[in-house]
């Protein structure tokens, strides 16, 4: 763990608009910019509403995003991009669209390729137009970050790209845009955003600054996400879980996810398990596993959810565990349909996710993933 003297570089937008009904304001900062040629890179639900951003000029839309997506939906996002020519991009939707946005920002107009790009900050600058990230979920904190994922189809591997040239210009947080999400879905990707937070909070690169976000974006989970599954209209609790999302964001730039995430990434790449619901069955056996090595910081997640007491492997495991259960989370890879015959590839899948694994604050061996995906069978 890092010291109060430890040096760390603090990355966000250089505005952000938080609050209700602050979807619009995007229109205003975009004419006061000038531009004109707009690309918007979305979902096809969150296509239909595009109207509530109040862009000027003239707008194109990539409607068709999908969930955890691979370089074939890379290429087409690059090439409406193109025809657009657009001199803003904007991200609007789940982490899947806001990162698309974020690639298609800085391989538009550039001589490099995705291949070119992939890994830490190999993105020559500056990039050629600007972008926006408005989510319309609250998990992924992508609008608040500098890194973009997509799947290559022959690996099934996450191809993570990190650049300072894809940090928004402007994120705009409105938890109106997160009424309509599902039950089930706010559940999952809630967990998510917590999980930024506690692997964040529990990482071997884990910082004083970060942690101040991420214990509080932890808390916000704790308190809110409950009463946001039970009434998605709740103004309040989905505002709360909104800033919980952007506080995980925060936490994405300096310090990073662990164990939890690298776990989960195969159960997207290869069966197709939505990213927050993968995580969210991943989340207490990672967090029970690690309690050994950070048991105090693993108190206080407990206490930020509302479970005091203990901190040995089997009570974390147990109150973690009933509070994904207690938000309908199905918490069994059987229920998700990932066969058993494949957990031994997915370990060694996993195994090979070096860059968050390395973070983790107990080493995972390959026979310590492949028992946890058994205890999660």
């Amino acid at each position: 763990m890092a010291s109060l003297q430890s040096p760390i570089a603090i990355i966000r937008p250089e505005i952000i608009e938080f609050g209700v009904a602050t979807a619009g304001r995007l229109g205003n900062w975009a004419a006061g910019k000038g531009y004109r040629r707009i690309l918007v890179i979305s979902d096809a639900f969150n296509a239909s509403r595009v109207d509530v951003l109040e862009l000027p000029g003239s707008v194109s839309v990539f409607a068709n995003v999908k969930p955890e997506p691979d370089t074939h939906n890379l290429d087409q996002v690059l090439a409406a991009a193109r025809e657009a020519n657009a001199d803003l991009v904007v991200g609007f939707g789940g982490g899947s669209a806001m990162d698309l946005a974020k690639l298609a920002a800085v391989l538009c107009g550039s001589s490099q390729e995705l291949a070119d790009v992939v890994g830490a900050n190999r993105v020559t600058g500056p990039r050629k137009v600007a972008l926006a990230q408005v989510p319309t979920t609250a998990g992924t904190g992508s609008e608040a970050g500098i890194r973009a994922l997509v799947t290559d189809p022959d690996t099934r591997a996450k191809l993570a790209v990190e650049s300072l040239h894809m940090l928004a210009d402007i994120a705009i947080v409105d938890p109106a845009l997160t009424f309509t999400v599902p039950a089930r879905t706010t559940a999952a990707t809630g967990v998510d955003a917590m999980a930024h937070c506690v692997e964040a909070f529990t990482n071997r690169k884990a910082h004083p600054i970060i942690d101040l976000y991420a214990l509080e974006g932890t808390r916000l989970v704790g308190r809110y996400l409950a009463r946001a599954v039970r009434d998605g209209s709740d103004a309040e609790a989905r505002a709360g879980l909104s800033l919980a999302s952007l506080y995980g964001g925060f936490c994405l730039g300096p310090v990073n996810t662990a164990g939890g995430h690298a776990l989960a990434y195969p159960l997207g790449t290869r069966w197709h398990v939505p990213h927050g619901a993968a995580n969210a069955l991943i989340f207490p056996h990672v967090l029970a596993f690690n309690t050994p090595a950070v048991p105090e910081k693993t108190a206080a997640v407990m206490a930020a959810l509302g479970h005091e007491g203990r901190g040995d492997v089997g009570t974390v495991f147990e109150a973690a565990h009933a509070f994904c259960t207690g938000l309908d989370i199905e918490m069994k890879l059987s229920g998700l349909g990932v066969p058993e015959s494949d957990l031994d590839a997915m370990a060694e899948d996993a195994f090979a996710i070096r860059r968050l694994l390395d973070n983790n604050p107990r080493d995972l061996s390959r026979n310590d993933i492949r028992a946890i995906y058994q205890t999660a069978y």
